[in-house]
C-alpha cells in the first residue's frame, strides 16, 4: 500500500522535471528596426533596438529606442547588462539608466558589432568602420586595439570571441578575417579576401569549426579553429552574403543569408546547399537569418517586407509579427538561474 501511495507522488515529481527540462535555455533577441515608411521630421512614432521573444511567442521591446543598434553583447554573470552598438559608437551600461551611455570618443564611432568574452567578461570588443575598440571597465575608457589590422581594409563588420579560449578574437574586415590572441593587442590575418567579410561564426556544436561569408567571395570553412580556411563549395560568391547561422538544434543544420540569393541552407553540415525561398516574397532579399536555439525555429528578415519563420527549415514560410521590420542582428543569451 505504502508503494501504491508514492506513486502519484513519483509521477509529480516526473512532471514537473519533465516541465522544468522544457523551459528554454536562451533568451532570443533580435536588434531590429521596426520603422518603415519613416522619414526625419515625420509624426509617425515608431519603436526600434531590441526585442526579446518571451515565453508566449510575443516580440517584447526593451532597452532604448533607436533604430541604429547593429548588435548588443549582453555579461553572461548578469544579461541585465548589455553593450550595444550603433551609429554614434559603443552604449555602455550605465546604472539606473535604461539608454546607457555612448562610452566611445569621436573617431571610433558607425559601431557595426560588439562581443564579450565570456572567458573574461569584462573584457568588451567593439568593431566599427575603422577598426576594433577594447574596454575592460564598462565603458568607462574605450581604446584602439588595431595593432595589426591593415591601413587600408580595417572596416569590421563583425566580431567574434572564441568560446574556448580568453583573449582569442576574429574580426571580419575589408581585407579578410583576422585573429588575435592577446585581447586585440595584436591582430594577425589568417584569411585574405577579395570582398567584405560580413560575418564570421562559431559552431555552438564543434568549437574548432568556423564559418565566415563575404561580399563577392562566397564562404569559407576553417575546422582548426580560424588558423587555415577552404572556400565552401556550393555556395555561390558572385554576389554578397551577408550572415551565418548555425542551427544549435541540429549540428548538421547551417543557414546563409543573402540579398541576391535569399535564403541559402545545407542539412549535411555544408557538404550541399539548397535555395529555401518558397512561401517567400518574389525575389527575397534575406537581410539577415537566425536559428531560435530554443525550438530550431528558423527566422528570416526580408527586407521592407517583414519578418518571417520556419519550421521545417525554409522549405514552408509563415509572416511572423513585426511588419516593415529590419533586423541587424539576432542574439542568443544563455538564461542565468537567480
Amino acid at each position: 500500500m505504502r508503494k501504491l501511495k508514492l506513486l502519484p507522488v513519483l509521477l509529480g515529481l516526473l512532471a514537473v522535471a519533465s516541465v522544468a527540462s522544457a523551459a528554454p535555455r536562451y533568451d532570443f533577441i533580435i536588434c531590429a528596426n521596426v520603422n518603415k515608411g519613416y522619414v526625419i521630421g515625420s509624426k509617425i512614432v515608431t519603436t526600434n533596438g531590441l526585442f526579446r521573444l518571451n515565453d508566449a511567442g510575443e516580440w517584447i521591446h526593451f532597452g532604448y529606442n533607436d533604430s541604429t543598434i547593429t548588435g548588443a553583447a549582453f555579461d553572461p554573470r548578469d544579461p541585465s547588462v548589455y553593450y550595444t552598438s550603433a551609429l554614434n559608437g559603443l552604449w555602455a551600461p550605465l546604472e539606473g539608466s535604461v539608454t546607457g551611455r555612448m562610452a566611445n570618443s569621436w573617431d571610433m564611432t558607425e559601431g557595426r558589432d560588439v562581443a564579450i568574452d565570456p572567458n573574461a567578461p569584462d573584457d568588451v570588443y567593439f568593431c566599427f568602420t575603422d577598426g576594433v575598440g577594447f574596454t575592460n571597465d564598462r565603458g568607462l575608457t574605450v581604446q584602439r586595439r588595431d595593432h595589426g589590422l591593415p591601413a587600408r581594409g580595417k572596416f569590421t563588420e563583425a566580431i567574434e570571441v572564441d568560446r574556448t579560449t580568453a583573449g582569442r578574437v576574429f574580426a571580419a574586415c575589408t581585407a579578410g578575417v583576422y585573429l588575435t590572441d592577446d585581447a586585440g593587442r595584436n591582430w594577425r590575418q589568417v584569411l585574405s579576401a577579395k570582398a567584405q567579410v560580413n560575418d564570421i561564426q562559431q559552431s555552438p556544436h564543434d568549437a574548432s569549426e568556423w564559418i565566415a561569408v563575404t561580399d563577392e567571395d562566397g564562404a569559407w570553412l576553417s575546422r582548426d579553429r580560424g588558423l587555415t580556411w577552404t572556400q565552401i563549395k556550393g555556395v555561390p560568391s558572385e554576389h554578397a552574403l551577408y550572415n551565418i547561422a548555425f542551427d544549435p538544434t541540429n549540428a548538421q543544420r547551417i543557414v546563409i543569408g543573402s540579398w541576391t540569393y535569399g535564403v541559402l541552407a545545407s542539412e549535411d553540415n555544408g557538404a550541399t546547399w539548397t535555395t529555401r525561398n518558397a512561401g517567400l516574397p518574389e525575389n527575397p532579399r534575406a537581410w539577415r537569418v537566425g536559428v531560435n536555439p530554443n525550438t530550431g525555429r528558423l527566422y528570416a528578415s526580408i527586407y521592407q517586407e517583414t519578418l518571417y519563420h520556419s519550421d521545417d527549415f525554409g522549405r514552408t514560410w509563415q509572416a511572423d509579427v513585426l511588419a516593415g521590420s529590419l533586423v541587424n542582428r539576432f542574439v542568443s543569451v544563455p538564461r542565468v538561474n537567480r
